[in-house]
This record gives structure tokens, C-alpha cells and sequence, in this order.
């Protein structure tokens, strides 16, 4: 498993897939992740947050997730 495929898995679990189009950019260094995608609440960028850094601890997390 790459570690953007591993970053997304995460991302998808931790909110049970509730980030809609998620996309994951990863720096090539893997120092930097890039959510983007839509959320329905705070709560649920939050949690994407989480599952990014459960993956990443030590990327720095730009968090682009929309909440509509």
C-alpha cells in the first residue's frame, strides 16, 4: 500500500466516508498532506484531520476540506 493510499484509508474510515470527493496530495518529501474535499459539519473535517495525522504525525496538515 502507498502511503497516499494508506493516508486516504485513513482519512475514509476515521469520518466512515463522509468527506465527499476526497482527494489526498502528498509532497513527494511526504512532509506535507493536502485534504481537500466537502464535509457536512466541523466535526467531520475534524475527524479527517485526525485520520491524516494518525497516518503522518510529523507532515505538516493543510486541512482544504469544505463544510457546506
Amino acid at each position: 500500500m502507498s502511503l497516499l493510499e494508506l493516508v486516504t484509508q485513513r482519512v475514509a474510515d476515521r469520518t466512515n466516508r463522509r468527506v465527499k470527493n476526497l482527494q489526498v496530495e502528498i509532497a513527494t518529501s511526504g512532509d506535507r498532506v493536502v485534504l481537500r474535499g466537502q464535509a457536512n459539519s466541523f466535526h467531520v473535517k475534524q475527524l479527517a484531520q485526525q485520520g491524516a495525522r494518525e497516518a503522518l504525525p510529523n507532515a505538516r496538515l493543510e486541512n482544504a476540506i469544505v463544510v457546506e
